[in-house]
Protein backbone atom coordinates (compact mmCIF):
# COMPACT_ATOMS: atom_id res chain seq x y z
CA UNK A 1 0.00 0.00 0.00
CA UNK A 2 1.06 3.37 -0.48
CA UNK A 3 1.31 6.62 2.27
CA UNK A 4 -0.46 9.47 0.76
CA UNK A 5 2.47 10.93 0.86
CA UNK A 6 3.61 9.58 -1.86
CA UNK A 7 2.41 11.24 -5.45
CA UNK A 8 0.10 9.91 -7.91
CA UNK A 9 0.63 6.62 -9.66
CA UNK A 10 -2.04 4.30 -11.09
CA UNK A 11 -1.29 0.32 -11.16
CA UNK A 12 -3.27 -2.61 -12.55
CA UNK A 13 -4.30 -5.89 -10.47
CA UNK A 14 -1.00 -8.06 -11.93
CA UNK A 15 -0.20 -11.23 -9.62
CA UNK A 16 -1.11 -13.20 -6.92
CA UNK A 17 -3.45 -15.40 -8.91
CA UNK A 18 -5.44 -13.03 -11.18
CA UNK A 19 -5.99 -13.44 -14.90
CA UNK A 20 -3.35 -11.73 -17.21
CA UNK A 21 -3.97 -10.18 -20.47
CA UNK A 22 -1.69 -8.13 -23.15
CA UNK A 23 -4.65 -5.04 -23.32
CA UNK A 24 -2.40 -1.74 -24.22
CA UNK A 25 -4.75 -0.22 -21.42
CA UNK A 26 -2.86 -2.11 -18.83
CA UNK A 27 0.22 -2.12 -20.44
CA UNK A 28 0.28 1.59 -20.25
CA UNK A 29 -0.95 1.37 -16.67
CA UNK A 30 1.62 -0.92 -16.02
CA UNK A 31 4.25 1.11 -17.50
CA UNK A 32 3.54 4.20 -15.68
CA UNK A 33 3.16 2.25 -12.44
CA UNK A 34 6.74 1.26 -12.78
CA UNK A 35 8.06 4.71 -13.06
CA UNK A 36 6.42 5.87 -10.04
CA UNK A 37 7.67 2.83 -8.09
CA UNK A 38 10.96 3.35 -9.08
CA UNK A 39 10.89 6.84 -8.18
CA UNK A 40 9.38 6.84 -4.88
CA UNK A 41 9.85 3.78 -3.27
CA UNK A 42 7.62 2.62 -1.65
CA UNK A 43 8.00 3.73 2.36
CA UNK A 44 5.52 5.68 4.11
CA UNK A 45 7.32 9.87 4.72
CA UNK A 46 6.13 9.62 8.01
CA UNK A 47 8.21 6.26 8.29
CA UNK A 48 5.38 3.45 8.90
CA UNK A 49 4.02 0.88 7.05
CA UNK A 50 6.37 -0.88 4.16
CA UNK A 51 6.54 -1.23 0.86
CA UNK A 52 4.39 -2.58 -2.48
CA UNK A 53 3.52 -6.63 -1.54
CA UNK A 54 3.80 -6.82 -5.85
CA UNK A 55 7.18 -8.34 -6.91
CA UNK A 56 6.46 -8.37 -10.68
CA UNK A 57 6.32 -4.37 -10.95
CA UNK A 58 9.94 -4.17 -9.19
CA UNK A 59 11.49 -6.25 -11.10
CA UNK A 60 10.57 -4.63 -14.33
CA UNK A 61 13.48 -2.24 -15.58
CA UNK A 62 12.09 1.71 -15.30
CA UNK A 63 12.30 4.20 -17.63
CA UNK A 64 12.92 7.71 -17.33
CA UNK A 65 10.97 9.73 -15.14
CA UNK A 66 9.83 13.61 -15.18
CA UNK A 67 10.34 15.41 -12.27
CA UNK A 68 9.18 18.84 -11.12
CA UNK A 69 12.09 19.67 -9.42
CA UNK A 70 10.04 19.69 -5.60
CA UNK A 71 10.36 15.64 -5.46
CA UNK A 72 6.84 15.27 -6.58
CA UNK A 73 7.05 12.79 -9.50
CA UNK A 74 5.00 13.33 -12.96
CA UNK A 75 4.03 10.83 -15.55
CA UNK A 76 5.61 11.92 -18.76
CA UNK A 77 3.38 13.11 -21.32
CA UNK A 78 3.76 10.20 -23.50
CA UNK A 79 2.62 7.59 -21.08
CA UNK A 80 0.08 10.22 -20.29
CA UNK A 81 -1.60 10.43 -23.88
CA UNK A 82 -1.56 6.61 -23.78
CA UNK A 83 -3.60 6.30 -20.67
CA UNK A 84 -5.67 8.66 -22.44
CA UNK A 85 -6.38 6.28 -25.40
CA UNK A 86 -8.27 3.96 -23.19
CA UNK A 87 -10.05 6.25 -21.58
CA UNK A 88 -7.78 7.35 -18.30
CA UNK A 89 -6.79 10.85 -17.87
CA UNK A 90 -4.56 11.26 -15.02
CA UNK A 91 -5.13 14.96 -14.81
CA UNK A 92 -9.07 15.09 -14.81
CA UNK A 93 -9.13 11.88 -12.67
CA UNK A 94 -7.63 13.92 -10.23
CA UNK A 95 -9.80 16.96 -10.55
CA UNK A 96 -12.83 15.45 -10.25
CA UNK A 97 -13.37 12.55 -13.44
CA UNK A 98 -13.15 9.96 -10.81
CA UNK A 99 -17.14 10.88 -10.24
CA UNK A 100 -18.55 10.41 -13.20
CA UNK A 101 -19.97 6.43 -13.10
CA UNK A 102 -21.19 5.71 -16.31
CA UNK A 103 -21.87 1.66 -16.40
CA UNK A 104 -19.73 1.68 -20.24
CA UNK A 105 -16.67 3.18 -18.68
CA UNK A 106 -16.51 2.12 -15.20
CA UNK A 107 -13.63 -0.92 -14.94
CA UNK A 108 -15.13 -4.05 -13.63
CA UNK A 109 -13.00 -7.21 -14.51
CA UNK A 110 -10.96 -8.77 -12.28
CA UNK A 111 -7.81 -7.25 -13.98
CA UNK A 112 -9.19 -3.80 -14.63
CA UNK A 113 -8.18 -2.47 -11.42
CA UNK A 114 -6.71 0.95 -10.64
CA UNK A 115 -6.53 3.65 -7.76
CA UNK A 116 -4.89 6.70 -8.75
CA UNK A 117 -3.74 8.89 -5.34
CA UNK A 118 -5.80 12.07 -4.98
CA UNK A 119 -3.24 13.65 -2.54
CA UNK A 120 -5.57 15.61 0.56
CA UNK A 121 -8.72 13.74 -0.61
CA UNK A 122 -9.29 11.85 2.60
CA UNK A 123 -9.39 14.39 4.88
CA UNK A 124 -11.10 14.49 8.49
CA UNK A 125 -14.70 15.58 7.44
CA UNK A 126 -14.87 12.77 4.38
CA UNK A 127 -13.83 10.44 6.74
CA UNK A 128 -16.30 11.24 9.45
CA UNK A 129 -18.60 11.49 6.83
CA UNK A 130 -18.21 8.12 5.18
CA UNK A 131 -21.26 5.54 5.45
CA UNK A 132 -21.61 1.74 6.52
CA UNK A 133 -22.51 0.26 2.90
CA UNK A 134 -24.15 -2.68 4.81
CA UNK A 135 -27.92 -2.34 4.01
CA UNK A 136 -29.10 -5.13 6.36
CA UNK A 137 -31.39 -7.79 5.36
CA UNK A 138 -34.56 -6.86 3.08
CA UNK A 139 -37.79 -9.14 3.42
CA UNK A 140 -37.48 -9.72 -0.85
CA UNK A 141 -34.46 -11.50 0.12
CA UNK A 142 -36.38 -14.06 2.01
CA UNK A 143 -38.48 -15.26 -0.97
CA UNK A 144 -36.50 -18.36 -1.39
CA UNK A 145 -36.52 -19.65 1.80
CA UNK A 146 -39.44 -21.92 1.87
CA UNK A 147 -40.79 -20.93 5.20
CA UNK A 148 -37.88 -22.52 7.27
CA UNK A 149 -35.67 -20.43 9.34
CA UNK A 150 -32.35 -21.34 11.14
CA UNK A 151 -32.29 -21.90 15.26
CA UNK A 152 -31.49 -18.83 17.38
CA UNK A 153 -27.68 -18.58 17.28
CA UNK A 154 -25.95 -19.50 21.14
CA UNK A 155 -25.12 -15.83 22.30
CA UNK A 156 -21.80 -14.97 22.56
CA UNK A 157 -19.63 -13.00 25.00
CA UNK A 158 -18.09 -9.95 23.88
CA UNK A 159 -16.84 -6.75 25.17
CA UNK A 160 -15.37 -3.29 23.50
CA UNK A 161 -11.92 -2.85 22.74
CA UNK A 162 -10.26 -0.92 25.18
CA UNK A 163 -8.10 1.96 23.58
CA UNK A 164 -6.04 3.21 22.25
CA UNK A 165 -6.62 0.17 19.40
CA UNK A 166 -3.15 0.87 18.17
CA UNK A 167 -2.38 -0.91 21.73
CA UNK A 168 -4.84 -3.54 21.79
CA UNK A 169 -5.80 -4.61 18.29
CA UNK A 170 -2.86 -3.01 15.82
CA UNK A 171 -3.64 -4.95 12.79
CA UNK A 172 -7.41 -3.55 12.81
CA UNK A 173 -8.65 -0.53 10.81
CA UNK A 174 -10.95 0.97 8.42
CA UNK A 175 -10.73 1.64 4.71
CA UNK A 176 -12.59 4.05 2.92
CA UNK A 177 -13.41 3.95 -0.63
CA UNK A 178 -16.20 6.20 -2.85
CA UNK A 179 -19.72 4.47 -4.32
CA UNK A 180 -21.99 5.76 -6.77
CA UNK A 181 -23.84 6.29 -3.41
CA UNK A 182 -21.08 8.27 -1.70
CA UNK A 183 -18.64 8.11 0.50
CA UNK A 184 -18.28 4.73 2.71
CA UNK A 185 -16.25 3.19 5.18
CA UNK A 186 -15.81 -0.53 6.20
CA UNK A 187 -13.80 -2.44 8.65
CA UNK A 188 -10.51 -3.92 7.53
CA UNK A 189 -7.65 -5.96 8.78
CA UNK A 190 -4.22 -6.77 8.11
CA UNK A 191 -3.69 -10.35 7.44
CA UNK A 192 -0.30 -12.56 7.38
CA UNK A 193 1.63 -12.38 3.73
CA UNK A 194 3.17 -15.72 3.19
CA UNK A 195 5.69 -13.93 0.89
CA UNK A 196 7.09 -11.67 3.55
CA UNK A 197 6.95 -13.09 7.07
CA UNK A 198 6.91 -10.73 9.69
CA UNK A 199 5.85 -8.07 7.59
CA UNK A 200 2.64 -7.32 5.69
CA UNK A 201 0.93 -5.20 2.97
CA UNK A 202 -2.07 -7.36 3.09
CA UNK A 203 -5.75 -6.08 3.96
CA UNK A 204 -8.36 -8.22 4.05
CA UNK A 205 -11.84 -6.85 3.73
CA UNK A 206 -15.45 -7.90 2.39
CA UNK A 207 -15.96 -8.03 -1.55
CA UNK A 208 -18.78 -5.36 -1.47
CA UNK A 209 -16.38 -2.98 0.03
CA UNK A 210 -14.07 -2.93 -3.35
CA UNK A 211 -16.43 -4.12 -5.73
CA UNK A 212 -20.06 -3.29 -6.95
CA UNK A 213 -20.36 -7.13 -7.84
CA UNK A 214 -22.71 -7.88 -10.97
CA UNK A 215 -24.22 -4.30 -11.22
CA UNK A 216 -20.97 -2.40 -11.31
CA UNK A 217 -17.37 -2.13 -10.94
CA UNK A 218 -14.37 -1.44 -8.62
CA UNK A 219 -15.25 1.42 -6.16
CA UNK A 220 -12.92 3.81 -6.56
CA UNK A 221 -10.28 5.97 -4.03
CA UNK A 222 -9.60 3.10 -1.80
CA UNK A 223 -7.55 3.64 1.17
CA UNK A 224 -6.78 1.63 4.47
CA UNK A 225 -6.03 4.21 7.96
CA UNK A 226 -4.78 1.67 10.56
CA UNK A 227 -6.06 2.38 13.96
CA UNK A 228 -9.05 4.45 12.92
CA UNK A 229 -10.18 7.13 15.63
CA UNK A 230 -7.50 5.21 18.11
CA UNK A 231 -8.41 6.67 21.18
CA UNK A 232 -11.95 5.66 20.54
CA UNK A 233 -13.69 8.92 20.51
CA UNK A 234 -17.61 9.81 20.86
CA UNK A 235 -19.40 10.32 17.86
CA UNK A 236 -19.52 14.25 19.30
CA UNK A 237 -15.98 13.66 19.60
CA UNK A 238 -15.27 12.89 16.33
CA UNK A 239 -16.61 16.87 15.07
CA UNK A 240 -13.24 19.02 15.05
CA UNK A 241 -11.28 16.02 15.67
CA UNK A 242 -7.47 16.28 13.90
CA UNK A 243 -6.40 14.07 10.93
CA UNK A 244 -3.86 12.94 13.65
CA UNK A 245 -6.10 12.05 15.91
CA UNK A 246 -8.10 10.18 13.08
CA UNK A 247 -5.38 8.40 11.53
CA UNK A 248 -2.12 8.39 13.54
CA UNK A 249 -0.28 5.80 11.53
CA UNK A 250 -1.18 7.44 8.10
CA UNK A 251 -3.45 7.33 5.47
CA UNK A 252 -2.47 4.14 3.10
CA UNK A 253 -4.06 4.02 -0.39
CA UNK A 254 -4.48 0.49 -2.18
CA UNK A 255 -2.00 0.01 -4.99
CA UNK A 256 -3.70 -3.09 -5.63
CA UNK A 257 -7.51 -5.03 -5.04
CA UNK A 258 -8.30 -8.24 -5.75
CA UNK A 259 -11.74 -10.07 -4.91
CA UNK A 260 -13.58 -12.92 -5.99
CA UNK A 261 -14.56 -13.70 -9.58
CA UNK A 262 -17.84 -15.01 -7.77
CA UNK A 263 -18.60 -12.25 -6.62
CA UNK A 264 -17.78 -9.62 -9.39
CA UNK A 265 -20.06 -12.17 -11.74
CA UNK A 266 -23.25 -12.36 -8.54
CA UNK A 267 -22.65 -10.34 -6.20
CA UNK A 268 -25.47 -8.02 -4.86
CA UNK A 269 -26.51 -5.67 -2.19
CA UNK A 270 -27.91 -8.05 -0.13
CA UNK A 271 -28.33 -12.45 -0.39
CA UNK A 272 -28.00 -13.72 -3.76
CA UNK A 273 -25.05 -16.32 -5.37
CA UNK A 274 -22.33 -14.18 -4.82
CA UNK A 275 -22.70 -13.95 -1.08
CA UNK A 276 -20.74 -16.54 0.19
CA UNK A 277 -17.44 -14.92 -1.82
CA UNK A 278 -17.95 -11.72 -0.51
CA UNK A 279 -14.43 -11.10 0.35
CA UNK A 280 -11.60 -8.90 -0.57
CA UNK A 281 -7.54 -8.54 -0.27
Amino acid sequence: MRSERMMLTVRGEGGRGARRRSAPALAAVALASVLALAATGCGSGSGSGSGSGNPDANAQSPAPVASEGDGKITIPDDIKDRLKEHGIDVDKWKDGAWKDWDREDWLREAQDYINPIIEGLWDPQRMRQAEDPDRGLQESDLSGDQGVTDPEPVPVDAKAVSPTYHANVPEAGKVFFDSPEGTMVCSATVVADPAHPGKSNLVWTAGHCVHAGRSGGWYRNLAFVPSYNDQALAAEGLVGATEDELAPYGVWWADWAGTSEQWIAQGGPTGGDGAPYDFAV
